[in-house]
This record gives structure tokens, sequence and C-alpha cells, in this order.
């Protein structure tokens, strides 16, 4: 029984399509998986394969290159040996023609010996891209006269130009940059957490406001206040993470194959980037040293690891990170958590934004987004969404997280 070739469904909204040309001639014996035809979409030239085996059988009144076909119209048939293909069934009105009409002019195809032509009575197929047939016709160029480049002998769009006296696109090779030991460590870093967490990633918005006026105090009080280096913003952010995992303890808890530990300290890690990769130095006891005393840690660490100086001590026993990219403008992000800890805090850019108030009005606030990514094996989301509540009243009243 004779298959209908019927243009296919390249794309859930594609309705129709420009048909190129057959890559196959009429009569020749057509495997399965075999190009057959070029279809020009909207996004792109393609080739279209056969999903069947027979001899194809191309009508007079077949497509022409150039013309509009739609999904679903028959453009030809594959034929078994000796079968013919179907006939349009005659008009009703035509009783008898005054004048005989002239034969119709179709490939003679009744005998086994008429379907499969001598390999001389026809051209050979010539293996090319879409883009190479499509610059063929263009520079009217033979592709049967070409030296094929590509892999598998096929004849490439750059064969074609250069055939044709054409200016052929340069190759830019890329540039090789060999991996450095921090870099194959950092992605075996990151293969290991997509492969032994069940990563979740949830935002909450909150006000920035009074955490940066008591950093503002800070500042103003220098040297009167005892204080030997004004605390940054990352290190009231780990002091207040580090208080809110005090009532939250499993966002620290790590999973150990069998069970979950929870951790006797509450260290934590904080992402330095160090212009070659990122390194997470450990602040020890966040949650029951002093502002003062994270300071002294923090600089001491950043300091250590731009200059390549961190012991593995400094990079060991955290149960959770905290990594800022708001000092770069970056509002929220989805951060990856550092194997085997459980979660994750990203610090996004504080905004000035107008905010409004129970009268109707506006005001200027300074806020900003948490992103917690944890692992969903060890915590439900609600209790991710616990602890950033937790997190955010400390952020906006951050002397209840410092005393």
């Amino acid at each position: 029984m004779p298959i209908e070739i019927q243009l296919p469904r390249l794309g859930w909204s594609m309705e129709e399509g420009t048909f190129l040309e057959w890559l196959r001639q009429d009569g020749d014996f057509i495997k399965e998986g075999e190009p057959l035809f070029t279809l020009e979409s909207d996004k792109a030239a393609q080739e279209v394969e056969s999903i069947d085996s027979g001899i194809l059988f191309i009508s007079t009144d077949g497509p022409k290159p150039g013309q509009i076909i739609k999904v679903g119209q028959i453009l030809g048939y594959l034929l078994a040996a000796g079968e013919t293909a179907p006939v349009p069934s005659p008009q009703a009105a035509d009783p008898a023609p005054a004048q005989p009409k002239p034969p119709a002019a179709t490939p003679p195809l009744q005998t086994s010996a008429t379907l499969v032509p001598e390999a001389s009575s026809a051209p050979s197929f010539v293996p090319a891209s879409p883009r190479a047939r499509r610059a063929a016709r263009e520079q009217r160029v033979d592709l049967a006269t070409l030296q094929p480049s590509g892999r598998g002998g096929r004849i490439r769009e750059r064969d074609v130009l250069a055939a044709a006296g054409a200016p052929v696109p340069a190759i830019v090779e890329p540039t090789a940059l060999p991996l450095t030991p921090m870099r194959r460590t950092i992605a075996a870093r990151l293969t290991q957490s997509r492969q032994t967490t069940v990563p979740v990633t949830m935002t909450m918005r909150c006000e920035a406001t009074a955490l940066l006026d008591f950093r503002q105090q800070l500042k103003a009080a220098g040297p009167q206040a005892g204080l030997p280096a004004v605390p940054t913003l990352n290190d009231l952010f780990v002091k207040l993470t580090a208080t809110a995992l005090r009532l939250h303890p499993m966002l620290a808890a790590i999973w150990a194959d069998d069970r979950l530990l929870l951790p006797s300290g509450l260290h934590l890690g904080i992402a330095v980037d160090t212009g070659d990769g990122l390194l997470v130095p450990v602040i020890r006891d966040a949650d029951t040293s002093t502002l003062t005393r994270i300071t002294e840690q923090s600089q001491r660490l950043i300091a250590a690891a731009r200059a390549g100086q961190l012991t593995g001590a400094d990079l060991t026993g955290a149960c959770f990170t905290v990594t800022n990219l708001g000092t770069l403008g970056v509002e929220a992000f989805t951060p990856v958590i550092n194997p085997p800890e459980s979660a994750i805090l990203g610090i996004g850019a504080i905004l000035r934004e107008a905010v409004p108030l129970e009268d109707g009005g506006f005001a200027a606030r300074d806020r900003l987004t948490l992103s917690l990514t944890f692992d969903h094996r060890v915590n439900d989301g609600a209790a991710a969404a616990r602890f950033l509540q937790t997190l955010r009243h400390l952020i906006e009243h951050p002397l209840l997280g410092l005393v």
C-alpha cells in the first residue's frame, strides 16, 4: 500500500513551511531515517527525514521550491516494488470531451524494472547541509562538482562559497584556557552538590533601613566605641544569620548518609571572590562571638584567601554558608549548596524603593532580597520559610540579634 509523505509538525506552533527542495530523485529507493527533503520554517532550514522505506514517487503536481505547504499536506509517496501511486479520482462533470486530451506525463512506475532506474539515468544524491544547498541555489553552483569538507563526506556552505569565488567566513578557533587546580576543585564540588542534594530556592524581601542606620552609627562612633574596625554589612549579616540559625537549628543540619548531624557549634562559611575562584573560609562560633570578633575573623580570612594563605582548618567545619552578591548589584540569585551543608543564604543588593504606608502615602525605604537554597531532604519549605521570617525580623530590628 502506498505510504503518504506528509509535512510533519516540527514545532508546537508550526502550521506551514516553505518547501526548498527534494534531497532524492524520483524513483530512488529511500531507507527509513534518510534525509528526504529540505523545509524552511520560521526558525531555520532543516532536513526532514523519511519515517519509512520505499521507492520515492514525486508527482508532477508535487510541491515546488519556494512553495508554502501546510502541515499534513501530501508531498509524495513511498511505493513498494511494482506498486503504483494513487490516481486522483476523475471529475464527475466531463462526460465526453470533444477532443482527446494529451496523456499526463507521469513517471513510468508500472513494473519493478522501471521503478528502480539505472544508476546512470539519474544523478546520485549529494550529501549537503541545508545552508550549503541554499548557497548553491544562490550562487548557481552544482553540488555534484564540489569536494566535500564536512564530516561524513558532507558538503558545507563554505565549500559552495569557495567554489563560487564568494567571500568565505573566517573560522575563528576558540581560545583554549587550561583549568587551574582551584577551578577543577570548584567544578567537582558543584557537581557533588548537584548529585547529592535536592535543592530548592525561595526568596523573601525585607527592609534594611534600620540595619544601614545601625552601621552608620558604628561608623560615626569609630574608636570611641572601642571598635578596632567598623563591621561590614556582611559581618552584620553573618551575625544575624547565626542568631536565626540558633532558633532554627535544622537549617544547619548536615546530611550524613543514614542520619542527620546537628553541629556542636554554628560555624558559618563566607564566600570570598579571590579573582581566581571562589573560596569559603569559616567563621567559628558565629552565634556566640561578638560582632567585633566576627569582624576580626572576617578580615583575616578574606585577606588570607586573596593572598592564597588559607589553611585547611580555615576551610573546614562550616554548617551553613552566607554569600553576598549585593555589592555587585545582583538583586536575587540561586546560590549552590556547599556539601555537606544543607543550606546556603544569598544576600542581594540593597535598593532604595518607595514603600506604601498605612495612611496611603509613600516613604523611601532601603530593601533587599534574601535568597535561601536548602536541601529538601533535610528541611521542608515551611521550615525554611520560618527561618527566613526570623532572619527578616532580625535584619529589620538588628539590635535584637546583637544582644
